[in-house]
């Protein structure tokens, strides 16, 4: 995530969140908040939304202090929030991933294709609804320049899906872009206007064809030992989609030294990658 000030903002596996200055790689912890932070979104007035995967929706304020907007929907404990990004109007739109596995059992989730991933929405009051469920392991999350629409990654089926807010399809859902040829994860909206999206890995042939079987052939996977279960190749891989949902970038190397990119900003021509996996960001630039 990309501060106002141009800092980036990445949170880590014990808790902590920190501020990263580009220009000199000057580096601030900012937060711990006990849980796993995993999507984050700052506002112009300093405060920082946060999804964490074991406490909820919470925020970030300005003078330090951290709040829980969210760990409960329609009275059930709030699982696995995965991403989140506010709107003007101080609505936010915000994911969880799934309802039976945590965030170190994502492959389980992948594996059984529960379904289970939802997308919310806050609005100013603190009331929260259920703007999809049935998602397939819902992830990143963003917001149309237009307000028109919001859109969320599906990373178990390949897609991204799309909510529209407004207009004559209000209400309704469709796909943004269908049979991805890799896993979307988080997601971003760029300062060239279009949707960044991140690939930890290509498809794997093996759970594509466990797709069709039963939920309980499909589990059966899970229960082996780890070292059996499927591995995602080493690979730096994003991609970025316009709001019709045509291919713009799709940009590939070999993971040799970084891997598993599951975080992307873009801010004029340079990116900026996080992986769940290794504890650096990666910079690059969009090949001219």
């Amino acid at each position: 995530m990309l501060a106002p000030d141009g800092r980036v903002l990445a949170g880590v596996e014990d808790g902590s969140i920190f501020s990263i200055d580009p220009a000199d790689g000057d580096v601030r912890l900012l937060v711990n908040t006990g849980g796993r932070p995993l999507g984050l979104h700052a506002n112009s007035d300093g405060t920082i939304l946060i999804c964490d995967a074991t406490l909820g929706l919470l925020r970030l304020d300005s003078d330090g202090s951290l709040e829980v907007l969210v760990d409960t929907v329609e009275g059930q404990p709030l699982p696995f929030a995965s991403n989140v990004v506010q709107d003007d109007d101080d609505s936010i739109y915000f994911s969880s991933s799934s309802r039976h596995y945590r965030l170190d059992e994502w492959m389980g989730d992948i594996l059984e294709h529960s379904g289970t991933g939802r997308l919310f929405r806050r609005d100013r009051t603190g009331r929260v609804e259920t703007l999809i469920d049935g998602l397939q392991f819902a992830n990143g999350v963003v917001l149309s320049p237009d307000r028109s629409c919001v859109v969320v990654a599906e990373t178990g089926a390949y897609r991204v899906t799309r909510h529209w807010l407004s207009g004559p399809k209000a209400g309704t859902q469709d796909y943004l872009i269908e049979n991805l040829p890799g896993f979307p994860d988080n997601m971003a909206l760029g300062s060239d206007g279009l949707i960044w999206i991140t690939l930890p890995s290509p498809r794997n042939p093996l759970l594509d064809r466990l797709l069709p079987l039963p939920g309980f052939l499909r589990r059966a996977v899970w229960a082996l030992p780890e070292s059996l279960h499927p591995k995602a190749p080493k690979t730096i891989w994003v991609m970025a989609v316009d709001f019709d949902g045509n291919v713009v970038h799709d940009l590939q190397i070999e993971g040799t030294n970084f891997s598993m990119v599951t975080g992307v900003v873009e801010n004029d021509g340079t990116l900026y990658l996080g992986s769940l996996t290794e504890s650096a960001v990666a910079v690059t630039r969009i090949p001219s």
